[in-house]
């Protein structure tokens, strides 16, 4: 499977709604992605990983990029995985929570969420 990286706007935030798989061949186009969206001047960013399906430590290696790229910007990042995923876990959620990088981001169950500015993360 590859991957696929469809970009939308809700409001300030950059939605970049990524599915298939996040590894080595693939996780290069997320990263090039959330540069291009810093460099036309965006500062809130959603990565939409709903439909992630695999995600290797390449993959992990770009969302801890991008986190620290939005941080240094004085950005934010926000992650969406499913809504099961708390429950359940998704592959993503599981792979962030088995390298004990999980905590590192504000993670929510859908866009809407992910958008709204008094909605709480998803606790790690």
């Amino acid at each position: 499977m590859s991957l696929k990286v469809a970009e939308d706007e809700q409001g300030p935030w950059a939605v970049l709604q990524v599915s298939g798989e996040m590894d080595l061949v693939t996780s290069p186009a997320v990263r090039q992605h959330v540069h291009d969206a810093v460099a036309d001047g965006r500062r809130s960013l959603v990565l939409d990983l709903s439909e992630v399906r695999f995600c290797d430590s390449s993959g992990v290696g770009v969302l801890i990029a991008a986190r620290r790229l939005m941080r240094s910007c004085q950005g934010r990042l926000r992650l969406i995985l499913p809504a099961q995923g708390a429950v359940d876990g998704s592959h993503v959620n599981r792979v962030l929570a088995a390298l004990g990088v999980r905590r590192l981001f504000e993670v929510y169950p859908d866009l809407l969420t992910a958008v709204d500015e008094a909605a709480a993360p998803l606790s790690a």
